[in-house]
């Protein structure tokens, strides 16, 4: 009994964060809420995605090898997204201290929020174990959802996202 609600307890205390359900669905909107970027100015979520293309993509923790490829590749082919009409947002629970250096090492070109209090991360559904976000990437047309990764590409984000669109020419 004791031990049981131990483990409750500890679950619903927001250190562990597993399985949750609340998942974005295609059609759903871009949730209002508003975090620090990296340079420690608030973004709102809603007003940044509410016309044209966003990309939010999310990751466990700055700076860690394959957070940093999914960062990279985003990077890298950043150029091409932007020529496309998208604009890339990146979100995990780090401190801003800590996106603005992940920033500034990989030379990011695009605003990551730290959501320090997991609100962003639970909105998308997206709460991974201790609090880490699970990698994933949502795309985004005037504020509402048009498609997901849930499982988040590593090397190759921006040419799964690059697939997506050319895609949407053959339909």
């Amino acid at each position: 009994m004791i031990r049981t609600f131990l483990i409750a307890a500890f679950l619903g205390s927001g250190f562990i964060h597993a399985g949750e359900n609340n998942t974005m669905k295609v059609g759903s909107p871009l949730p209002q809420l508003t975090a620090k970027d990296q340079e420690g100015r608030d973004l709102d979520i809603a007003t940044y995605g509410k016309d044209g293309l966003l990309l939010v993509f999310f990751y466990p923790k700055a700076n860690t090898p394959g957070c940093t490829a999914q960062a990279c590749s985003l990077r890298d082919g950043s150029a091409e997204l932007t020529r496309r009409g998208v604009r890339i947002l990146g979100v995990s629970a780090d401190q801003v201290s800590a996106q603005k250096t992940f920033t500034t090492d990989h030379k990011l070109p695009y605003p990551l929020l730290a959501d320090t209090d997991n609100r962003i991360i639970q909105a998308f559904g997206v709460g991974g174990l201790f609090g880490f976000a699970k990698r994933s990437a949502f795309l985004f047309k005037d504020g509402k959802l048009i498609w997901q990764d849930p499982k988040g590409s590593t090397q190759d984000q921006s040419k799964v996202v690059l697939e997506y669109l050319d895609s949407l020419k053959t339909k």
